[in-house]
């Protein structure tokens, strides 16, 4: 039988045990603690929280590099349509929260990192029943990142058409914390050797890649990003549209996968690697099987908007 510990005892404990990836964590904050903290062996969630143990939240991760945070309000925006979808306020008020995002950022020390905040429905109980919980729960954790480097993006993605559905079009576009389907789609990439996953909806045509949305480049020139029926409205996908605009066609519509095969470029566009060229889809060259100059076209627009547009921390 293990020990029954008393509060002491099991804090001493807690703090002796390793950590698995601590020396990622620069920096997070618990709203019920209402504080910042540095030390990883202290991130802890509260067990029945309906977060934990039902899914029941909301996340977004956030960029920052050169001590700006990328598209700032436009990822908090998004995360209050998802509270709206899942009937979920914060703890605090929302621009209470962008300045935790923003202290958080601050208080790791760091110009270039990662966040992630989730809001959740709140521990009080083991049940299913939201009225279980009194106050919502709020995480912000900031973590280490490297970019990649030229020679990742010189070398592009392979990727392949999943065996795993697209989501309901309901919960895909909430950013909620069920994310099972994306971690099957990682790992199958595994499975298969490849870079990235594809998931098409039962109609056949293309929703997302596991963390990130697709578009491609068509015959024409034109940048196509599928419609979002089944897919999370990405925040980089988004924002790449708009700054393309004038420099080429943009359009939504539903693309099959015959499309992708006759694309000039297929991307995958996210917050972590902006943008990249995808050179395979199921073993077949895409275009001449290089990344190719829209790829990098709006990579480099994305990277000068952060510049331009982030939300600035330090100092």
């Amino acid at each position: 039988m293990p020990p029954v510990l008393d509060r002491t005892a099991y804090l001493e404990r807690l703090l002796s045990v390793d950590r698995p990836g601590s020396g990622s964590i620069l920096a997070f904050y618990e709203h019920r603690v209402g504080a910042i903290c540095h030390d990883p062996k202290l991130m802890l969630m509260p067990l029945d929280d309906h977060l934990a143990h039902r899914g029941d939240g909301i996340f977004e991760s956030m960029k920052y590099e050169h001590g700006r945070i990328y598209q700032l309000e436009a990822h908090l925006e998004r995360m209050a349509r998802s509270a709206e979808g899942l009937y979920l306020e914060p703890p605090c008020t929302w621009d209470a929260l962008r300045e935790v995002v923003i202290d958080v950022a601050r208080a790791s020390g760091c110009e270039c990192g990662m966040l992630r905040v989730l809001v959740g429905r709140g521990p009080g109980g083991f049940g299913i029943d939201p009225a279980e919980c009194p106050e919502a729960s709020l995480y912000v954790a900031a973590y280490k990142f490297t970019p990649k480097d030229e020679a990742w993006y010189a070398k592009g993605l392979t990727a392949f058409r999943s065996a795993i559905p697209a989501k309901q079009g309901y919960l895909a576009r909430i950013k909620n914390a069920n994310y099972l389907p994306n971690v099957f789609m990682t790992r199958e990439a595994h499975q298969r050797g490849m870079d990235v996953a594809f998931s098409f909806d039962e109609e056949g045509f293309l929703a997302e890649a596991a963390i990130a949305n697709v578009a491609l480049v068509d015959a024409q020139g034109a940048l196509v990003v599928p419609e979002f029926s089944n897919a999370l409205a990405g925040t980089t996908v988004l924002r790449a549209m708009e700054l393309a605009q004038g420099e080429m066609p943009v359009t939504f519509r539903k693309v099959r996968e015959d499309d992708l095969y006759a694309a000039r470029e297929v991307l995958v566009l996210g917050t972590s690697s902006d943008c990249v060229g995808v050179v395979a889809f199921e073993g077949r060259p895409v275009g001449d099987g290089r990344p190719g100059p829209v790829s990098a076209r709006l990579r480099a627009l994305l990277q000068a908007d952060l510049l331009a547009s982030g939300t600035p921390f330090l100092g």
